[in-house]
């Protein structure tokens, strides 16, 4: 008889243990740690206790996730609170920035702007190329990821050299796309390919929705 032929009668006779009870006492397996001899049913319980354990790390990670998740929500109620109490662009703009560097810890932020019926003398008006307008009309999401567009890390000045990660964010009109909000961070890990852009998508349509309303 081989260890198969007992596997494939114990699973055919699920009842074999109810008739012989007294060998789940007798029975002796290895400790998965220690080697010890113990009884079937113990190992059952470090079984089980296995089992809780994995199932509590997950719980404790959703847990986690959701508290993290309330406070994203939270910061982007109080954005857009700011966007939408703004009278003017200058005040949609500082809400911008400072949202995102504050409450956010984004260190560095860089708004840019075109296709606008109205300007303003300021940086985020600033031409760009038509290389770049192509490229954030071809974005379908957010880009997360290293910094590596030279444009972009221009908008930054001197700390372009500094910055290993950069979200772009293409803003929108319908289907048009007007301006670009850039987020830089000196950690690689702060903005990856793989992260989620719910949160960063949203942003994005808090921000085109503000400057549009200002600027048309």
């Amino acid at each position: 008889m081989t260890p198969q032929d007992i596997v494939d009668f114990l699973s055919q006779q699920p009842e074999f243990f109810v008739d012989h009870p007294e060998l789940l006492s007798t029975l002796t397996v290895p400790h998965p740690l220690s080697g010890q001899a113990i009884s079937l049913t113990e190992r059952q319980l470090l079984n089980l206790r296995e089992k809780l354990g994995q199932v509590q790390g997950k719980l404790a990670e959703l847990v986690s996730f959701g508290e993290e998740n309330d406070v994203i929500a939270e910061r982007v109620h109080r954005l857009t609170l700011s966007l939408m109490t703004a009278p003017e662009f200058e005040s949609v703009n500082f809400a911008i920035y400072n949202h995102l560097q504050e409450d956010f810890a984004v260190p560095h932020v860089a708004l840019r702007i075109w296709n606008s019926i109205l300007k303003r003398p300021l940086p985020e008006f600033i031409e760009v190329s038509e290389e770049l307008r192509f490229y954030a009309a071809d974005l379908r999401h957010p880009y997360c990821g290293p910094a590596q567009n030279e444009e972009v890390l221009a908008w930054f000045g001197e700390s372009a050299s500094q910055l290993r990660s950069m979200a772009l964010i293409p803003l929108r009109r319908d289907a048009q796309i007007f301006g670009m909000l850039a987020l830089g961070s000196e950690d690689p890990e702060r903005f990856f390919p793989e992260m989620g852009t719910l949160y960063v998508e949203r942003i994005g349509d808090l921000v085109s929705a503000a400057v549009l309303r200002h600027i048309g």
